[in-house]
Parts: structure tokens; C-alpha cells; sequence
């Protein structure tokens, strides 16, 4: 179903591609201390105010530009309800919703410059 007055949610992820977590966690806990939430192969998770920051090494890989590899997340209450909901208003995505972690899904697009953005939540 399409909502006709539908309005995305307020950024809640900013994902960096890091080469590799070992030398960026310390960078971002210690240096700049930033306070650590959660850590597991390949992703870590820092408070960054009203946003939740992620370095992601698997980001990193899939682009040729690390330092440019950046994702802003939008985390949704039904990643399939809003997936069709902006393929409605003309969005094309990348690929259909895909499992991320456990009952978590994820959908991503691009915006009319390239940058990637992501639907997050559950399925």
C-alpha cells in the first residue's frame, strides 16, 4: 500500500567503509573518545549523538574509493513496507530487501548523485 503522505525517518546510521577495524576502533574509542556500543566481524558500532556511527569494512570493499565509501542508514519500523512504498514514487534500488543479521533487512539505494542510501529494520 502507498502512503500517499509518506515521510522517510530522520537519519539514524552514518556508515564509513574502514580498510580495517583493528587500527580504526582504537582511532575512534581512544582518540576521539567516542563511546563503543557494539563490535562484530567486520562492523563496529559508536554513539555519535542522535545517530548511532558504523565503520564497515565490507563497505570499504565494495568501493574504490574507501575514504569516499559512506552510507547513510535510515532505520525503519518494516523494510518491505517502505521498499515499496519508494519503488511507488519511481526510487530504484539496487536489489530487492536482503537479510543482514538475524531478523534484520536492509534495502539500498542510490540518490541522484550516487550516494548509497539504506533502508534498515526488520523485514
Amino acid at each position: 500500500m502507498v502512503e500517499p503522505d509518506y515521510k522517510i525517518p530522520p537519519v539514524s546510521i552514518l556508515m564509513l567503509g574502514v580498510k580495517q577495524l583493528a587500527e580504526s576502533v582504537p582511532f575512534y574509542r581512544d582518540v576521539l573518545g567516542m563511546t563503543a556500543k557494539q563490535q562484530f566481524e567486520g562492523f563496529a558500532f559508536f554513539e555519535a549523538g542522535p545517530i548511532t556511527l558504523v565503520l564497515s569494512e565490507s563497505l570499504a570493499r565494495a568501493s574504490a574509493n574507501p575514504a569516499g565509501a559512506m552510507e547513510v542508514v535510515f532505520t525503519v519500523d518494516r523494510v518491505r513496507t517502505h521498499y515499496d512504498t519508494l519503488r511507488a514514487r519511481g526510487v530504484e534500488f539496487l536489489a530487492p530487501p536482503f537479510q543482514v543479521n538475524g531478523p534484520m533487512f536492509a534495502a539500498n539505494f542510490r540518490d541522484p548523485n550516487g550516494h548509497t542510501l539504506s533502508l534498515f529494520g526488520p523485514e
